[in-house]
């Protein structure tokens, strides 16, 4: 085949995939041409793919990837904390023993899979009874996820700190484990705001932190979730939170992310993608047989906006297009329209006196890195990280680089000793590599 050829087929190919794409969407009765304006990107690369690679050998690999890929598979004692409106919201602890404590800072992530973490509720309370008073409360890490992802995307960090301190991960409404937002189904529905995200932290904080000083952690929706949590309630970040990171998270303005498309396609989906959202999210059984069917165009766009390397681990890839196609699409269009109404830039200045971490990949498309910039311009104290070659999903990413910044912060705030060595278990490099 001559590159002439080639190059006709790839054209050919994309837009076969574009136009397919497209009339999809309009058999479902919403605006197609918006839709094909996002894949029309994605569709280049995933035609390329198909000059080489039959579809039976893609799906081959996407199951093997599934049964070999270890990422997400880390669980901690569950429970559940109940929001204001009735919502259950899922998370997991993983306690530290503190007869580990020491070993644990100077020898690794030691117990990290050992399942003594499992121990630590039963070993705090004898302990408080064989010194006749309470021992001062553990530093409590909450970590965030963000927007169509769960717990699961902290995957690295968690593996790192297990045994090193105690960490909170749970799920966002209607995402996850987590129950659908009570306030979001039935007649009396009510869109989604991030101010009912930070209410929902707080009964997350109540129930499994109710004591003791905090550190949060999150990433993208995640980060304005905190940055809501502060806005209604000042005092807890006063009284208890000791350490807050923000990773690949915006204060606002949102509404103006381009998302890498040239001005007239992103003025075009600016103007009819929360139509479409709408839409969609009104005929969801008939959208998620689509997004099957058209599984790797979508493959394509999940990993044009989350990730910028070129040798990203292809099981690394895969994880997170299980962990996006796993949010239904009703979902995606109930909390879109709360990230153009977002605007929490006075309410950081309550992190002024608190130790920050703010990081982002130089090459996201969803939050850019000049939002976290702006987030560190109001915060001057704060470490600011930008990590080259890095998209959306950089502690997925480049997992070893926001490991080490996290474990910096939480060395400084004291949560952990200073000569803490994480290991290995926040790097995607196979042994021997």
């Amino acid at each position: 085949m001559t590159e002439s050829s080639a190059a006709g087929d790839v054209a050919q190919e994309v837009a076969a995939l574009t136009s397919a794409a497209t009339g999809n969407w309009r058999r479902a009765g919403v605006a197609g041409a918006a839709i094909g304006v996002i894949a029309a990107g994605a569709a280049a690369g995933v035609a390329i793919e198909r000059l080489t690679v039959g579809r039976g050998m893609r799906k081959k690999a996407r199951l093997a990837l599934d049964s070999s890929g270890p990422y997400g598979a880390l669980r901690g004692t569950p429970g559940t904390a109940l929001a204001d409106d009735g919502t259950e919201l899922y998370y997991e602890i993983d306690e530290v023993e503190a007869e580990e404590t020491g070993k644990a800072g100077k020898g690794g992530a030691k117990g990290a899979t050992d399942g003594k973490a499992d121990k630590a509720s039963a070993a705090a309370p004898r302990r408080r009874r064989l010194f006749g008073r309470r021992t001062p409360a553990p530093v409590t890490v909450v970590f965030s996820h963000g927007y169509c992802l769960n717990q699961d995307s902290w995957h690295f960090q968690r593996a790192a700190l297990r045994g090193l301190v105690r960490t909170v991960h749970w799920d966002q409404r209607s995402h996850g484990r987590s129950a659908r937002g009570a306030s979001q189904r039935g007649p009396g529905a009510v869109p989604v705001t991030i101010d009912q995200l930070g209410r929902d932290l707080k009964a997350v904080i109540d129930a499994a932190a109710p004591e003791g000083p905090l550190v949060l952690v999150g990433h993208s929706m995640g980060g304005m979730t905190i940055m809501a949590l502060a806005d209604q309630y000042p005092e807890l970040i006063g009284e208890r939170v000791v350490g807050v990171a923000f990773v690949g998270t915006s204060s606002g303005k949102l509404g103006e992310v381009n998302y890498g498309l040239p001005l007239a396609g992103v003025n075009a989906v600016r103007r009819v993608l929360p139509g479409v959202l709408k839409a969609l999210g009104s005929q969801a059984d008939l959208v998620e047989r689509g997004r099957r069917a058209t599984a790797d165009l979508f493959a394509g766009l999940i990993k044009r906006y989350s990730f910028s390397s070129k040798d990203v681990d292809p099981a690394v890839v895969r994880f997170a297009e299980r962990l996006i196609e796993g949010t239904p699409i009703d979902v995606v269009a109930e909390f879109y329209p709360a990230f153009t109404d977002h605007d929490k830039t006075t309410a950081l200045e309550v992190f002024l006196e608190v130790p920050a971490l703010i990081l982002a990949g130089v090459s996201d498309l969803v939050t850019p890195s000049s939002h976290s910039e702006a987030i560190a311009d109001l915060l001057p104290d704060a470490e600011l990280v930008l990590v080259p070659d890095a998209g959306h999903l950089v502690m997925l990413e480049h997992p070893e680089a926001v490991t080490d910044r996290l474990a910096d912060l939480l060395a400084r705030v004291g949560a952990v000793p200073t000569e803490t060595n994480v290991g290995t278990y926040g790097t995607t490099a196979q042994p021997g590599s």
